[in-house]
């Protein structure tokens, strides 16, 4: 898998763990959710990426996007 794939099967998964524990947890986690949806609006922007650069150390192939 490269980049692109990893980081968007990541955001996903964040987004539905985040989403299940807002539902079943705290509401505060929907906080999270946004953080994170807030965080690939500007990555589709700017190309700046946290996790996309820790997977850059890790030597994962690059995509299109990171």
């Amino acid at each position: 898998m490269n980049i692109d794939r990893i980081v968007f099967a990541f955001a996903g998964f964040m987004i539905l763990l985040t989403l299940a524990l807002g539902h079943w947890v705290s509401p505060y986690w929907y906080l999270f959710t946004a953080f994170i949806g807030l965080n690939l609006l500007q990555s589709a922007f700017t190309g700046f990426c946290p996790l996309a650069l820790i997977l850059k150390k890790m030597n994962k192939p690059s995509g299109a996007a990171f």
